[in-house]
């Protein structure tokens, strides 16, 4: 009898983990078609970094179900793991404020909606493509093809710029010719660059602005309008369009100068070059004699 008893109960241990790793199975399986379902439905609705999200949490809810009922079939009460679930997550609340406060700028990012997956943003000196948008932490790819982690506090207290929101974009460069050109005819070359370059937008119309004068040069802000996806392409075309344009005009784009001026009523600075090859004598000799005469000659 006894015997019979301890087969029955083993029996039916056997059974319940059998029914227990049958319940796992289905639920991965499930998991993975709920996850999928979700994604057919909602992505002509959702933004991608939201779909993401949705399909995480269809999977993990559908796979903690049936986790539940497999330690259920295995005699564990539901009641006493929650219990436990609860005095586990106060513990780590306090063990883990900086992932706590991680997943709340989360859940403010994804209610912001700054950027979504596949945008360009820059954060302090990183730039690159947000490959996913999570709880904790926002990944990205550089252009460098560099894998960048920043958390997700991090991009709440940081200044986030997204290239990619709008459709087009503005480029401003900063220009300088020489004092001698006349701006009007500076601003109608810019101008005619500006209409001859395919990338370039006719609206928003390009800006010629006049920011002041430079020490060496007037100094000029030329803005133009691209596509999104023509922005680097135009940013590098427009450049060597504007340097030939220059040449071809005549127009000056000047480098630094200075310029010693000692007032009226002084002469100006006599100067000597002297071969110091030529001569054999030695080059700080020349440069010592050269500063010689400019004293004698400033003393005439």
């Amino acid at each position: 009898m006894e015997e019979l008893l301890t087969g029955l109960v083993a029996s039916d241990r056997l059974g319940a983990w059998v029914r227990a790793t049958v319940l796992l199975t289905l639920g991965v399986l499930l998991s993975g078609i709920a996850s999928r379902l979700v994604r057919r439905a909602a992505a002509r609705h959702v933004s991608a970094h939201r779909l993401l999200l949705l399909r995480r949490l269809a999977f993990y809810l559908v796979l903690a179900l049936f986790v539940a009922s497999a330690l259920r079939e295995l005699g564990f009460s539901l009641a006493v793991l929650m219990g436990a679930a609860g005095v586990v997550t106060v513990g780590l609340s306090f063990a883990s404020q900086t992932s706590a406060s991680n997943l709340i700028s989360g859940l403010f990012l994804i209610g912001e909606r700054a950027f979504s997956v596949g945008d360009i943003i820059k954060v302090g000196a990183t730039t690159g493509e947000v490959l996913s948008v999570d709880l904790l932490s926002v990944k990205l790819r550089t252009f460098d093809n560099l894998y960048v982690r920043i958390p997700n506090e991090t991009l709440i207290k940081s200044e986030v710029t997204t290239l990619t929101r709008f459709p087009i974009r503005r480029l401003d460069m900063v220009l300088g010719v020489a004092y001698k050109e006349d701006i009007n005819r500076v601003r109608d070359v810019l101008m005619q660059v500006a209409d001859r370059n395919l990338l370039c937008l006719d609206e928003p119309a390009p800006l010629f602005i006049f920011t002041g004068f430079g020490d060496s040069a007037l100094q000029i802000q030329f803005s133009l309008w691209a596509r999104r996806e023509n922005f680097l392409a135009m940013r590098n075309s427009i450049a060597a369009d504007i340097k030939a344009a220059f040449d071809e005009a005549g127009i000056e784009i000047p480098f630094p100068h200075r310029s010693l001026y000692t007032g009226e009523a002084t002469r100006p600075f006599p100067v000597v070059l002297v071969d110091a090859a030529a001569s054999g004598s030695d080059p700080r000799a020349a440069v010592g004699s050269t500063d010689d005469q400019s004293s004698g000659g400033e003393s005439r």
